[in-house]
């Protein structure tokens, strides 16, 4: 599957590849009151702020037993040590009004603050998925160390307002990221000088195009973020995850033809209905071409084109979302960015490769930073949680919304660059 495809969240993946179209959201009318809800929390020790790579493996298990289960955070999160505020913000462009909550320390104000950015699909504040909320977690242990964050429902989802679907381009988000920093921008208690963001898959994506276009971002954390759209990568992506989700050599051999033509047809036929009636001609010709077996072994597969499939996913390949995705060089921004950069992803991570972490680097020096860290975390997956193989499986029972050691490592590396500096 191409590589914008492959950064849809499991939630979307198992809409789309079952032929179910994705939905639109219609914009929702919202209060326009903040609520602040103050309460007292049961104390979790603070672990020293390091930023040592070196002790990520040691901490792994100590934090795993430290912590809480993620399903049973957003309870204790009514006790926690710090103020959780509703807030509202507006892409004044767009005309979308997008809901968010913003967590404050109790003390020590004006803090460091950082917008939370998701990646691609119907994601709410939370970024919920089977039940576990990695943004929830993250905002936690953030503002329990001493930073404010603010974490949104994106557009057409949940609180917020507007409308999401397949016309929404990761540049039209980037604007309502855009929003949520200059929100905090106006907030009494926020260090406006220490406003970073952190993005997770197509939110990393996002948080380098607003921290190339807005030069008061301080910091970014990129987690598990698209670093290149060259077919060649593409491709071997899909053949990866397919392999890991049990596919033969021949079926993934076979994925791999059909599959360059599809990207070969988005990126050099600009008409729409054209591009549709070739991507229909080339998806039937494979399918029909494919013995009994081999179809009832795509039938198996997330990211195997199917009969059942086809509709979906050429719409999906032919959308404006997913041509803007293709026709965007993240390594033209990344030269742009000067700010001190983090930038991790899991080994065993198919949907965003770890050797996007190469592209990453390299892009940053040719900007001349000299302040930036890139990191491949053992046996994590593309949600950042621990695993065998990086199948889809592997996903759908999963018993933590992030590694714990993962969450640590991130409000270490956010403090350094911002409390410790002050």
């Amino acid at each position: 599957m191409p590589y914008a495809t492959r950064i849809l969240p499991l939630s979307l993946l198992c809409l789309l590849f079952s032929g179910i179209p994705m939905h639109t959201y219609t914009k929702r009318n919202t209060k326009t009151v903040k609520h602040r809800k103050n309460s007292t929390m049961s104390n979790k020790n603070d672990s020293k702020n390091t930023n040592k790579s070196a002790q990520l493996k040691q901490q792994n298990q100590t934090k795993k037993q430290q912590s809480q289960p993620s399903n049973d955070l957003s309870g204790a999160m009514q006790k926690a040590p710090y103020i959780a505020e509703e807030v509202l913000f507006t892409n004044k462009p767009a005309g979308v009004t997008l809901s968010g909550t913003l967590t404050l320390p109790q003390a020590g104000n004006p803090f460091p603050a950082v917008v939370l950015i998701s990646g691609m699909g119907e994601n709410d504040r939370d970024y919920t998925f089977c039940k576990h909320k990695m943004f929830l977690e993250l905002a936690d242990i953030l503002t329990r160390n001493g930073i404010a964050v603010l974490r949104y429902d994106k557009r057409g989802v949940d609180k917020s307002g507007g409308v999401l679907d397949m016309s929404v381009t990761s540049k039209d988000l980037a604007g309502d990221a855009l929003a949520a920093v200059e929100y905090l921008k106006n907030c009494s208690e926020i260090n406006h000088k220490q406003i970073g963001v952190i993005g997770h898959s197509e939110g990393g994506m996002i948080a380098a195009m607003i921290a190339a276009q807005d030069k008061d971002i301080a910091f970014v954390v990129s987690m598990a973020g698209v670093a290149a759209t060259d077919i060649h990568i593409v491709l071997e992506q899909t053949a990866l995850q397919l392999q890991a989700d049990g596919a033969s050599e021949h079926m993934i051999a076979q994925d791999r033809i059909v599959r360059e033509k599809v990207l070969n047809i988005v990126i050099h036929e600009p008409n729409n209905t054209t591009a549709k009636k070739l991507l229909q001609e080339v998806v039937a010709e494979y399918w029909t071409a494919l013995s009994d077996k081999q179809k009832s072994e795509a039938e198996t597969l997330a990211f195997a084109f199917t009969d059942k499939k086809a509709a979906g996913m050429i719409d999906m390949f032919n959308s404006p979302w997913y041509r803007f995705f293709l026709s965007y060089n993240p390594v033209d921004t990344l030269k742009q960015i000067t700010v001190p950069v983090l930038a991790i992803n899991g080994s065993c991570d198919w949907i965003t490769l770890a050797k996007g972490l190469q592209v990453i680097a390299a892009a940053l020096q040719q900007a001349g930073n000299t302040d930036y860290t890139t990191l491949e975390l053992p046996n994590l997956n593309h949600r950042l949680v621990n695993c065998k193989t990086g199948s889809m499986q592997e996903y759908m029972v999963a018993t933590e919304a992030i590694d714990q050691s993962v969450l640590q490592l991130i409000s270490d590396w956010v403090v350094e660059k911002t409390i410790s500096k002050q």
